[in-house]
């Protein structure tokens, strides 16, 4: 808990404050601007002396309820809230449901990408966009059913899918998609479409169940990735995942050493694009 840091920002979200923002009549003439400590604890529920004395920073350690409450009575935005909860040292409220609209910003950069694959994919592991250099590495992951979309249920329902990375690498991604999709689950455990696509997976797939037991935690981040495209052969490429503001959507691009044989192999994988051709 940050008890300076929490106090100054509370003084200034009540600075801004003006009565008849939070529906109070302005009363007699202030003499400085913003509500009054008395108001804000009137608002929120608590006593003054126990908001007082959060902003002079010599406060017990707030509840939860206590913070949501003093987030409210502030008229806090949903980014202002959860910085609240961080300078008190809570993890914010999950109540931000998962979007499946792709942001024009994430749109614009995968866009510009013609010579890398690139794809939008949400931290549930759906893929929401991508480009044709994506599909072109991939496969084609737009069409039904529901399930075709998401990386995750691919890898752990379809052996074809696990064909495109090499034998020795496989375990190593199905423990890193696993500990990715506890930890989203983590940060937003009434997600109903979450839990049931765990519930699917744990009912399809023995793998999947045991590396879920074990309970292991980690969200994805940039990595090196091997691939074996039935077309262009083996591909070691460069995976960058950079996350949205809510992170709850990753934009993953894949490029290549200049020089080497995988970017040789991903220039023509750029050339070849998404014609049907098979080696021979």
């Amino acid at each position: 808990m940050d008890r300076s840091e929490l106090a100054d920002f509370l003084r200034h979200c009540r600075a801004r404050l003006i009565p008849a923002d939070v529906g109070l009549s302005p009363g007699a003439r202030r003499r400085t601007p913003g509500l009054r400590r008395e108001e804000v604890a009137q608002l929120a529920g608590m006593s003054t002396d126990h908001y007082t004395r959060m902003e002079q920073a010599r406060g017990s350690h707030p509840s939860r309820q206590m913070l949501a409450a003093v987030a409210r009575a502030l008229r806090l935005t949903g980014d202002e809230r959860d910085h609240l909860f961080h300078l008190a040292g809570e993890e914010p409220p999950h109540d931000r449901p998962a979007t499946e609209h792709v942001r024009p910003g994430l749109l614009l950069v995968l866009d510009r990408l013609t010579d890398a694959p690139a794809r939008v994919v949400s931290d549930r592991g759906d893929v929401l966009a991508q480009n044709a250099m994506a599909r072109a590495l991939h496969g084609d992951a737009s069409g039904p059913p529901e399930t075709e979309h998401n990386v995750v249920w691919r890898y752990f329902t379809d052996p074809a899918a696990r064909e495109l990375f090499p034998a020795e690498d496989r375990d190593h991604a199905a423990r890193t998609a696993v500990a990715d999709l506890r930890a989203t689950l983590a940060r937003r455990p009434d997600d109903a479409r979450l839990a049931a696509l765990v519930r699917r997976l744990r009912a399809r797939s023995e793998e999947f169940s045991a590396l879920w037991d074990a309970h292991h935690v980690a969200v994805r981040r940039s990595d090196v990735k091997r691939f074996l495209h039935p077309v262009v052969g083996p591909l070691e490429l460069e995976c960058e995942v950079l996350l949205s503001p809510e992170h709850d959507q990753r934009l993953v691009v894949y490029t290549a050493r200049p020089g080497t044989e995988s970017h040789e192999r991903l220039e023509l994988l750029r050339v070849i694009g998404l014609q049907n051709l098979t080696p021979g």
